[in-house]
Parts: structure tokens; sequence; C-alpha cells
């Protein structure tokens, strides 16, 4: 079976055909549990999202700040698993029809197994992978077997990234580039900045792929802000902390969709 990485391509496009950038919501799988983590994903398409990336969380997140650390936490004590990633995949995309991709780390996909990996997220109806730590150097092995499993391979680019960085790193992705707005941890912050607008402007000059912004939004003036720029804001950490804040998880469910409908009218500079 083939992933969705059409899918996604076609969803990018079809926000870019409205003249609006793309709403990315990021979510760790198992946090609290599996199944409300499952709740959480379809709460934020419900809400607005247009494409959801599945953390599989990890013991020693570098690129993560607290807020996720804590759902990733949470997520590890209760036993998450790569299978349940893959459920959480599985049924996001069966109950919307929408595209969701997987973000890891490089370390648990080369003990799963590349081939296993691509393999069991394509059967999923997954659209890719954001792999964070992975050089485009030492890639080829995933990027042959995503290629073919129908997988987008989305690489992160950072401010710190030379220009001929850029263009070797674009050359190599598919779907989409991560572009890191703020150099180092995810989390939300009070101004997403123009270095954000700088390196979306740089990256563009590499590549036809839309360039999508994560490391900082959590509102709808910063979601507008970004989108006046960039293909796609990219929201974690705001979600999270949603999550994290609500009262019982009924409330968290309904956080998560209550924010993605605040982010979804600030993409659209209707906030």
């Amino acid at each position: 079976m083939s992933g969705n990485i059409q899918l996604l391509n076609d969803t990018l496009a079809a926000a870019r055909n409205e003249d609006r950038a793309a709403l990315i919501a990021y979510l760790p799988a198992g946090f609290p549990t599996v199944d409300l983590g499952i709740d959480a994903v379809k709460a934020a398409f419900d809400g607005g999202a247009d494409v959801v990336e599945v953390g599989l969380p990890h013991s020693d997140p570098v690129l993560d700040g607290p807020v996720i650390q804590t759902a990733d936490d949470i997520a590890l004590r209760g036993g998450v698993r790569i299978a349940d990633v893959m459920r959480t995949v599985r049924e996001a995309h069966a109950a919307t029809g929408k595209p969701v991709l997987v973000m890891t780390y490089w370390n648990p996909i080369d003990r799963y197994g590349v081939e296993r990996f691509t393999s069991e997220l394509a059967e999923a109806g997954g659209a890719g992978c954001i792999l964070p730590d992975l050089p485009v150097e030492e890639a080829g092995l995933w990027r042959e077997h995503a290629e073919k499993h129908g997988l987008a391979t989305v690489f992160v680019v950072a401010p710190s990234s030379k220009d001929a960085r850029l263009a070797k790193i674009t050359a190599a992705g598919s779907g989409f580039v991560y572009a890191a707005s703020l150099m180092g941890v995810t989390g939300t912050r009070e101004s997403v900045g123009e270095q954000a607008q700088d390196l979306v402007r740089r990256t563009r000059a590499t590549t036809e792929l839309p360039v999508c912004v994560g490391l900082g939004v959590s509102n709808p003036a910063q979601a507008a802000e970004v989108a006046a720029f960039a293909d796609g804001v990219i929201v974690g950490s705001a979600f999270v902390k949603r999550m994290l804040d609500a009262p019982d998880d009924g409330a968290a469910v309904a956080a998560v969709r209550e924010l993605a409908g605040e982010l979804a009218r600030g993409v659209r500079g209707k906030s």
C-alpha cells in the first residue's frame, strides 16, 4: 500500500490556491493516553488544522522545549510504542481523510528498521515523516524506502544554515520544508520574529516546495504574522500546553479543537 504524500501535496496546494497558509498541528502520540491522543488529533482537524504531525515521544528530545518534554514523559510512562504511533496515524486518517505525518528522531527508526517503519506508516495511511536530526548526507536509505512507499521526507532548516546548505537540504526533501523560526528548542514565544521571514525567503530561493514555519507560534496573531510570509504555520507547544492546563480529559480534547479554530482563523487573516 502506498502512503499519502499526494494527499499532503494536494492539501498544501489547496491552501495556497485559497491564498492562505496551511495550519499544521503537532501532538505527541500517547498523550495523555493513546486513546485520548487519537481524540486530540481528530479534534485538531475538527477545529480547522489542515495537517497534523504525530510525535513519537522520546526520552531525550533535543529539539523540544519543556512543554513537549512533559507530555513525552507522560506518554513514555504510559508505555507508548511505535505501534501506538501507527495506530494514532491510522485511526486519525481513517476518521478524517486528512494528511497525518509522524515526527520522530532518527534513532527509534534505526532500531525499528527502516523498511518496517516506512511500510507500516504507509499501510496506516501516513503521509510522511519529519526527521529533525537526520542529516541529508545520511538519509539515503530512508529516502529510498520512503519514496518506495509513497511517503514525504520533511527536513528541518534553521537560520544558521548557509545558502548552499539550504539548497542541499531542500533538494533531498519532499512534501514541504520545515523552517525552524528561532534557534533552539520548541516552545511558545512572544515574537516569532524577522529571522523566520528571512529564513523563508532564503529557503524559497532554493526550492518549489512549500516552506512551513514552526517553533514559536502560539496564538492567532502570531499565526497571522507567519501566514503572511510562509506556506504553512506549524503549532505544537501551544496545543500541548492547553491540554496540560485542562482540568480533565474531555476539556483537554475540547481545548485542542478550540485552539485549532482560533489558529485557523488566524492563518486566514480573520483573527
